[in-house]
């Protein structure tokens, strides 16, 4: 989310303050030392009045990289605690008011979000047992790591974030240099840590892969997910290039709990934004709190568990039983063309003249040869409307070839976009995205070795598309 979550509060505050339940709150703002002596910005709400028998049930809300805790507040004093939360937000170390220093969510931090449970839970009045994590983008993958480590949430809600860090941002093994770049910019600069100063050079040019794979395992939580029972509702993007369907598919399959899964119009950039169907998905996240946090039977655990906002938004999701059903269209792309590092090759085909809806990771398979070197290929799938071209889907791969042509296969993101009829798809094969558009930044132009070149011949292109479009 980074800096356009204030402005995503700040509207769903507008969208929903009319259907705010009137009740007062106290609020809290103090600096708490964490047990390492680092100061950590917190803000507390209290309902007024007496708590439930029970106590009031409570929610730790976590934001996004570069983002503060007030990002939070907004929609907490709006949506949550009205209804009877008691509600935390607090900077994660190297944000807002918190001194320390950014390390990714990182052990140190994830024994924050801990720490912030516990002073949630210390509060007069607020039941223990009922607490729950909102955590979006980095609050969202901390808000997993911290579930996977222990933190006893009794229920869950994350936005647009991963559960494997590194097939999000280095998939087969090339990091998405532009989607990283970007990252760590929005650290500022006396709280880059010296962890994340460390692999930033190896990190943009996909290197030292062992190193990176370790520390991003740490930050991972996709393989712990099928030993824990945290009611998880997971909100991700249609078109998110920086963490895609795929890293909540994934987790939808593993959790043996209750669980819910919403795709939606919304994502981090080059995604469009604000997400039109925000009000809506957040009416669902306090449903799933109301019924895990405060027991409240309104059947949300019983409805259809995964939903699919289509594209444009027009007030009503798409419901399925499970995933939703696909099949693959397959593109068959000839030709023969060989390139350097600053040149592209470009296929385009003809589609059926009836609507297509990607959903899931496209696969493209082509033939590949070099006398030299090119240690990497990008390629860009996107399909040529009638109102201009929209890109489906980046990928690339780490290479090794030589002067006998083999297939080179790999996944590209895993998005869903609506193809309209008369569209034709187009394949931009090179070495960075930016070869397909100078603004298409999610794999930058890293200078290769002198002379690097590349023989390319037929390309396939496997398409996962809905068997029936919800778009139009």
């Amino acid at each position: 989310m980074i800096h356009r979550l204030p402005v995503l509060v700040a509207t769903l505050a507008a969208a929903l303050a009319a259907a705010g339940a009137a009740q007062a709150f106290t609020k809290t703002d103090a600096i708490r030392p964490a047990d390492d002596g680092v100061p950590i910005g917190t803000t507390l709400y209290l309902p007024d009045g007496a708590p439930p028998a029970t106590g009031w049930p409570g929610l730790l809300m976590l934001h996004g990289l570069g983002g503060q805790r007030t990002d939070m507040n907004l929609l907490a004093e709006t949506w949550y605690v009205p209804r009877g939360y008691a509600v935390l937000t607090f900077d994660a170390r190297g944000h807002g008011e918190s001194g320390g220093v950014v390390e990714i969510d990182g052990p140190r931090e994830i024994a924050d979000v801990r720490a912030m449970f516990e002073l949630l839970a210390s509060q007069p009045g607020v039941d223990r047992a009922h607490i729950g994590a909102w955590g979006i983008s980095y609050g969202g993958g901390a808000t997993w790591r911290a579930t996977v480590e222990g933190v006893p949430f009794a229920a869950i809600n994350t936005f647009e974030t991963w559960t494997n860090l590194y097939s999000a941002l280095v998939p087969n093994d090339l990091t998405k240099s532009g989607v990283v770049f970007g990252f760590l910019n929005e650290i500022r600069a006396s709280a880059v840590s010296p962890l994340v100063a460390g692999i930033k050079a190896d990190l943009l040019a996909s290197t030292n892969l062992p190193t990176i794979r370790a520390l991003t395992a740490e930050r991972s939580s996709i393989q712990h997910l099928d030993r824990i029972a945290t009611p998880a509702f997971m909100v991700q993007g249609r078109r998110d290039f920086a963490f895609g369907i795929d890293q909540m598919l994934q987790a939808y399959v593993k959790l043996k709990g209750p669980k819910r899964l919403y795709v939606g119009n919304l994502g981090h950039p080059p995604s469009s934004f604000i997400a039109p169907d925000l009000p809506y998905f957040l009416a669902e996240s306090q449903l799933w709190f109301d019924r895990f946090l405060k027991n409240a039977p309104n059947g949300i655990d019983t409805r259809p568990p995964v939903e699919v906002a289509p594209s444009p938004w027009r007030g009503k999701a798409v419901s399925y039983p499970a995933l939703p059903p696909t099949r693959v269209y397959v593109a068959s792309m000839p030709g023969k063309a060989t390139i350097d590092e600053n040149a592209k090759v470009v296929r385009t085909i003809a589609l059926p003249k009836v609507p297509i809806e990607q959903f899931g990771a496209p696969v493209v398979s082509v033939e590949a040869s070099s006398t030299t070197q090119f240690p990497r290929l990008v390629a860009v799938l996107s399909a040529l409307t009638p109102k201009g071209e929209v890109i489906l889907s980046d990928g690339g791969i780490q290479t090794a070839l030589g002067p006998r042509p083999r297939t080179v296969r790999f996944a590209l993101a895993s998005n869903a976009t609506l193809i309209p009829p008369r569209s034709r798809l187009r394949l931009t094969l090179a070495s960075s995205s930016t070869a397909q558009d100078p603004r298409n930044l999610v794999y930058l132009q890293v200078p290769l070795p002198a002379g690097s070149n590349v023989t390319l011949g037929k390309a396939t292109v496997r398409l996962p598309t809905l068997k029936t479009p919800i778009s139009r």
